[in-house]
C-alpha cells in the first residue's frame, strides 16, 4: 500500500512589488536587499484572498493529477493568513471546487505549516480513513505586515501551492525495501515562541468592552502585525534545520546520496546555502525561487514544489527531503518519493 503525490499546483498573484518600490517606503535598497536575503521581488494580493488562492491552486493541482474534485475525500489548509474565521479556508476551499465528499478543516503552523499538513494526510491515509487528500498551503502574508518595519517587510510576499496524495491500496509494494512507509520528524518549542509573533486582531471583547491591551482603534500598533528578532531566527534555522534533516535521514536509513533534492520553506538564501554547507550537500540539491517569490510562509514549499514538477525536474524514483521551519517554534523535514 502506498500514499503518493499524485499531481501538484500553485497560485501566484499578478501584481508584484520589487526591491526599489519596498526602498521608496522604508531606509533600504534593492543591493541591501539582496545581499541578507536573495530577494528581488514578492507577489502581492490584490482582488485575491488566501480562499482564492488556496481554490485555484488546488483546482490545477487536481488537473495536474487527473484526479475530480469528487474523488477528494479530505481537504487540509496550512494558513495563518485567512480571511475568515468561520468556516475554515478548506470548507470554502470544498466549496469552489466541489469536493462535495470532503473532510475539510484548516492548520496552523506558519512555515512548517505545510509539512505537518502533508505529515497529518498520510497518517490519515495510511489509517484507513481516507484515500485522496488534497493539501494546501495558502498565504496572504501582506495583510500581516508592518510595511514601515524594514526587517521584516523586505522579506514576505503572497501566494498558494497545493499537492494531491493518492492512497493505492491495490499497490503491495512500499516506499522502502524493508517494508515501513517514511516516518517525519518534527519538533516544536513554545519556550522560544517570542523570536516570531503576530497578535490577533480580535483580542477585543464586544460585550464587556474589556481590553486585554489594546482597543480595536488602537489595532495598528506594531504588535497587530508580524514581528520577527531576524537573528535569533536565522540561529536556529542553521543549526535546527540540518539536525532535523539528518534525524530523518537516519530514522528512515536513507543516505544524503540517495536524497535528489531538498525543498525547504523559501525564508532566505543565506539560511539556505547554511543548511546545505552543514550537510555537507551541493547547492544543486537545494532549488530556490524566492528571488521572484520571498517568503510565503506555509505556501513556499509546494509552490517550488509545483514549480519543479511542472518544468520536469522531478523524476520517478527520486527522494526528496521537504524541509519546513518557523513560528512557534517549529520545525521538521519528511520524506518524499516521486513516483509520477
Amino acid at each position: 500500500m502506498t500514499a503518493t503525490i499524485c499531481g501538484t499546483g500553485s497560485y501566484i498573484p499578478s501584481y508584484t512589488m520589487d526591491n526599489h518600490e519596498i526602498a521608496g517606503m522604508v531606509d533600504t535598497s534593492d543591493e541591501w536587499i539582496q545581499e541578507r536575503t536573495g530577494i528581488v521581488r514578492r507577489h502581492i494580493i490584490q482582488n485575491e484572498t488566501t480562499v482564492s488562492m488556496a481554490a485555484e491552486a488546488g483546482r490545477r493541482a487536481l488537473e495536474n493529477g487527473g484526479v475530480s474534485a469528487e474523488e477528494v475525500d479530505l481537504i487540509l489548509v496550512s494558513t495563518i493568513s485567512s480571511n475568515l474565521i468561520l468556516p475554515c479556508a478548506a470548507c470554502e476551499v470544498q466549496k469552489e471546487l466541489g469536493a462535495v465528499n470532503a473532510t475539510c478543516f484548516d492548520l496552523s503552523a506558519a512555515c512548517t505549516g505545510f509539512v505537518l499538513a502533508y505529515n497529518t494526510a498520510m497518517a490519515y491515509l495510511f489509517g484507513g480513513m481516507y484515500r485522496t487528500a488534497l493539501v494546501i498551503g495558502s498565504e496572504s502574508l501582506s495583510n500581516l505586515t508592518n510595511w514601515k518595519d524594514r526587517g521584516t517587510c523586505i522579506l514576505f510576499g503572497d501566494g498558494a501551492g497545493a499537492a494531491v496524495i493518492r492512497l493505492d491500496a491495490s499497490d503491495k509494494s512500499v516506499l522502502e525495501s524493508d517494508g515501513r512507509s517514511y516516518l517525519p520528524v518534527t519538533h516544536s518549542d513554545g519556550g522560544r515562541g517570542e523570536a516570531l509573533t503576530c497578535k490577533s486582531r480580535h483580542d477585543f471583547n464586544g460585550l464587556t468592552g474589556e481590553k486585554h491591551r489594546h482597543c480595536p482603534e488602537d489595532m495598528m500598533d506594531a504588535s497587530y502585525y508580524m514581528q520577527m528578532d531576524g537573528q535569533a531566527v536565522f540561529k536556529f534555522a542553521v543549526k535546527s534545520v540540518p539536525e532535523v534533516i539528518g534525524e530523518v535521514l537516519k530514522l528512515n536509513r536513507v543516505d544524503t546520496r540517495d536524497i535528489s533534492y531538498y525543498i525547504m520553506h523559501q525564508a532566505n538564501q543565506r539560511i539556505v546555502e547554511a543548511v546545505a554547507k552543514r550537510l555537507g550537500e551541493p547547492m544543486e540539491k537545494f532549488p530556490m525561487n524566492l528571488k521572484e517569490y520571498g517568503n510565503t510562509s506555509s505556501a513556499s514549499i509546494p509552490i517550488l514544489l509545483d514549480e519543479m514538477n511542472r518544468k520536469g525536474r522531478l523524476k520517478k524514483g527520486q527522494k526528496i527531503v521537504l524541509a519546513g521551519f518557523g513560528a512557534g517554534l517549529t520545525w521538521g523535514a519528511s520524506i518524499v518519493e516521486w513516483r509520477r
